[in-house]
């Protein structure tokens, strides 16, 4: 068993798991508490580094591609002290680190690990249910499906609309961004009818604008890995517009719907149009309001 225990966590290898526990000093992000314990196999492991620097050093563990549904759900995206695959190291626990690293990197070669991407999820993801309350509403999985209760706060055309209920049949994928101090950021649920839309995450009715906490609005990636766990692998499942991959060939099922035609994102639209006119009619959103949600629909076709 090798180890080592420093304030940000503890990693510990057994010869066949990287076992990863958040430490649980007050300098730890929220979302690496509440995302808790990871158990790595070392199969799903591309390779380990210790990067040196002036008075510490940072143990880095590489996941296969396609490996761990964390990273394919926030795409690097995560800050670097919320990532739990980096670990500071203070200087007098270099050696430490060091050996750690050495018997995973032996592990790999006698197990002879594949660094080629993954063609499923080798790890689970978080637990379902799990709810996360952010900055623009409430969003929460069971499993089956995602539920938005939007706040007081959120635009008027997404609260006219009420909860925002998606199957997880109708889901294509998830895209996340997290806020910063330069952006806000958006966690996004794409359906067959969605994949075309250019709707900005503030007024779309199937994306939560993240712009308040960033130390809270970070747990939606809590959501995001839940669902994008339960999705069909990537190497699974066919390209959509947007995906930046070439498609896979893989028979339409549950939770991969057919891509869509030009008419079929037409159709789309004109329901979106439609929808909204009527909001506007019932006097639930003003002039202005339906001129640009109108506006940002149109800009789609």
């Amino acid at each position: 068993m090798a180890e080592i225990s420093q304030r940000d966590g503890t990693w510990a290898f057994d010869g066949s798991t990287v076992r990863i526990t958040p430490g649980l000093h007050r300098s730890v992000p929220l979302f690496r508490q509440t995302y808790g314990e990871i158990a790595v196999p070392l199969e799903a492991v591309a390779g380990v580094v210790l990067e040196p620097e002036r008075k510490r050093g940072r143990l880095r563990l590489r996941l296969r591609e396609g490996a761990d549904p964390l990273l394919q759900a926030t795409g690097g995206r995560l800050p670097d002290a919320a990532d739990p695959y980096r670990l500071t190291v203070d200087a007098d626990r270099t050696g430490v680190a060091e050996y750690l690293a050495e018997e995973i990197r032996r592990a790999l070669l006698l197990d002879r690990i594949p660094k080629e991407p993954a063609r499923a999820y080798l790890l689970p993801g978080p637990p379902v249910p799990v709810s996360v309350r952010s900055s623009d509403g409430t969003v929460s999985f069971d499993g089956s499906q995602v539920r938005i209760d939007w706040s007081d706060t959120s635009e008027r055309v997404k609260r006219a609309t009420g909860p925002r209920i998606i199957g997880l049949g109708e889901l294509v994928r998830v895209e996340w961004l997290p806020n910063t101090s330069h952006e806000d950021g958006f966690l996004r649920f794409v359906t067959g009818e969605t994949v075309f839309s250019k709707l900005p995450p503030e007024k779309d009715p199937y994306a939560l604008d993240l712009w308040g906490s960033t130390r809270r609005d970070l747990l939606t990636a809590l959501v995001a890995t839940a669902v994008t766990a339960r999705l069909p692998h990537p190497s699974t499942r066919p390209a959509t517009a947007g995906d930046g991959a070439d498609a896979v060939d893989a028979p339409p099922g549950p939770g991969r719907p057919l891509p869509q035609t030009g008419s079929d994102h037409h159709d789309v639209l004109l329901r979106r149009l439609r929808e909204l006119g009527q909001l506007h009619r019932d006097g639930v959103l003003t002039d202005e309001e339906f001129a640009r949600t109108k506006a940002a629909v149109l800009r789609g076709f």
